[in-house]
């Protein structure tokens, strides 16, 4: 039997997303009230500029004091898609406080202050949902966090920002530099003016902090993830991938140490074979790739981004916030029970795909072998060729085995010393086998 008292919904923020979650409230109005048990009402829409005309938006829910709308009391669900810090966290609270629940796409707040997001939420017996801040439409959160509660999940490796997969697939397959496809992303809408939180990881790694707490059941911060940007991928490093049967993805790559008793995460470029799922990843899609001991490999595969498809994993969470509201229960909060360690980068196990320019004179060859046994770093293959555009010099492409990062990065520091090398042309790390 449906209740015929609405629930009521204040939209926090009418941008590219708010105002598809707006739409979709309207125009499904019927068939939300029929998933729900309940019709659901927007009661109030918290904007910066009221005087721009919005489709479909009565102007008496036009407001620009957003704290009086979270703070009217009949408030049921705050939909937060303000972004950034502050006022988001303030409203997010102030809503707690209030009586309502929240809905939020906020990957950025919730990657730094999740864990005081998910007490308060706690102590005011309110749900917090936001399968919209990770990976757009693809449901993640809500597997990760139900279907998976009774796995053991190891590894979490994924694409999971779109703008930065758009531009590294243009050069592969048309072999154009990083600023001409950067230039063509930001052309077609891809990227940002400033795409800077795209390309240099930290979009990737915000999502990479939520990913990690939620698949190892522990506090991860985004200080804690390892960053590292894609700009100096270049199109000889797709040449040396190719020739290794690879391609280049920047990855998001959560894991559990070997023996259980710590995780780390991480964000950066690297070598993925052409044979794995995710390099058959295209243009401007995401796709996570979750390793478990009971489920084995399953792969979350979708559009990342954009107005329709952050506005369904909105709408989503907004139901079975509402649903809950209604039972006079709350969904799973926050089970960070683990509380494993986050390690440094340096004990991060992979391996490195190196090239060196270095003196073509005999013996070149030894005294790198060398530097890397020093350092307790195994050879797997070496690749060798004089290099037209100098005399006397050669390029020596280097792959190792897995070792420890801070060992992988130690050897290339003392390369750079040796005089026969004259640079290191390229690092990059061999993910996915």
């Amino acid at each position: 039997m449906m209740r015929t008292r609405p629930l009521k919904v204040a939209l926090l923020g009418c941008g590219v997303v708010g105002s598809e979650v707006a739409r979709i409230m309207t125009t499904h109005a019927a068939d939300l009230a029929a998933r729900i048990g309940a019709p659901v009402e927007l009661a109030g829409v918290a904007v910066r500029r009221p005087d721009r005309v919005r489709e479909g938006i009565p102007r008496e829910l036009i407001t620009t004091d957003a704290t009086a709308l979270v703070k009217r009391g009949d408030i049921d669900v705050a939909v937060e898609v303000i972004g950034g810090i502050e006022p988001a966290r303030t409203l997010i609270t102030t809503a707690f406080e209030h009586g309502a629940s929240v809905v939020s796409a906020n990957k950025a707040l919730l990657a730094q202050d999740g864990a005081a997001l998910h007490a308060a939420a706690e102590e005011h017996g309110k749900d917090l949902y936001y399968e919209a801040a990770v990976a757009g439409a693809i449901p993640l959160i809500r597997p990760l966090r139900e279907s998976l509660a009774g796995d053991k999940v190891n590894r979490v490796l994924g694409i999971v920002n779109g703008t930065t997969n758009f531009i590294l697939d243009k050069m592969d397959s048309t072999g154009a530099g990083y600023q001409e496809a950067l230039d063509e992303a930001t052309a077609l809408g891809y990227a940002e003016a400033d795409p800077t939180a795209d390309v240099e990881g930290f979009d990737a790694a915000a999502k990479a902090a939520i990913l990690a707490g939620i698949a190892f059941h522990t506090r991860v911060r985004l200080d804690d993830v390892y960053r590292e940007g894609m700009t100096e991928v270049t199109a000889a490093d797709f040449a040396s991938a190719r020739a290794m049967g690879c391609t280049i993805k920047l990855l998001a790559i959560c894991e559990r140490a070997a023996d259980g008793r710590s995780v780390t995460a991480r964000v950066h470029p690297a070598m993925i074979p052409l044979t794995h799922p995710l390099a058959s990843v295209r243009g401007a899609y995401n796709a996570v790739f979750v390793e478990s001991d009971a489920s084995g490999q399953l792969m979350f595969y979708g559009p990342g981004a954009g107005g329709s498809p952050t506005a369904s994993a909105v709408l989503g969470d907004l139901v079975a916030v509402c649903r809950n509201r209604l039972s006079g229960a709350t969904g799973p909060g926050e089970s960070a029970y683990a509380a494993l360690p986050v390690s440094p980068m340096g004990e991060v196990v992979t391996r490195y795909h190196i090239s060196l320019d270095v003196a073509d004179k005999p013996g070149v060859l030894a005294q790198v072998a060398t530097v890397f046994a020093e350092h307790g770093v195994s050879i797997d293959t070496v690749r060798q060729q004089g290099r037209q555009d100098g005399v006397g010099e050669a390029s020596l492409v280097v792959v190792t085995h897995r070792a420890s990062d801070a060992a992988l990065t130690g050897t290339v520091a003392a390369l750079r010393k040796l005089d026969t090398v004259r640079g290191v042309a390229s690092i990059m790390r061999v993910e996915g086998e």
